[in-house]
């Protein structure tokens, strides 16, 4: 293997829950040293959702893995089964729900990166308004600046 490549295990990785789900980053600027994006994995029990945001700078292609998934696009819902893919452009607001009774599991890749971590993400709901209950748990701030 290059020395510059880099195995990250997802144990490794800092639960982020705070727009709902369990948001891994993965492979990351900060991880591995990525420059042109970053990836990681979205896990929903049933029930959870993501809260609808847009990335203002990058892309995001989303794969999932397994689970039950629906996904508003500006507005509009779609289903996601496993095995399919998603490209989400930019400025589109989107947000995903887990409507099955298994965990849901979701890849998702953003690029290009913004030109500062906090710039790369906008959430336009609240976690409250995201889980459509009680607030998100709080996490460390996402070192990627962005997440699905």
């Amino acid at each position: 293997m290059s020395s510059s490549a880099r195995i990250v295990h997802l144990d490794d990785t800092s639960p982020n829950t705070r727009r709902g789900g369990d948001l891994r980053a993965v492979l990351t600027p900060t991880s591995v040293g990525a420059t042109s994006g970053f990836m990681g994995l979205a896990i929903m029990q049933p029930g959870e959702r993501i809260g609808e945001h847009y990335h203002p700078y990058s892309e995001e292609f989303v794969y999932v893995v397994s689970g039950e998934l629906e996904v508003d696009l500006d507005g509009t819902t779609h289903p996601l089964r496993p095995d399919q893919g998603l490209m989400i452009p930019v400025d589109v607001r989107h947000r995903f729900r887990n409507v099955g009774g298994t965990e849901a599991r979701m890849v998702f890749h953003l690029g290009p990166l913004a030109p500062r971590p906090e710039l790369g993400h906008v959430d336009t709901e609240d976690a409250e308004d995201a889980a459509g209950t009680a607030p998100a748990r709080t996490a460390p701030p996402d070192p990627a600046g962005a997440r699905a």
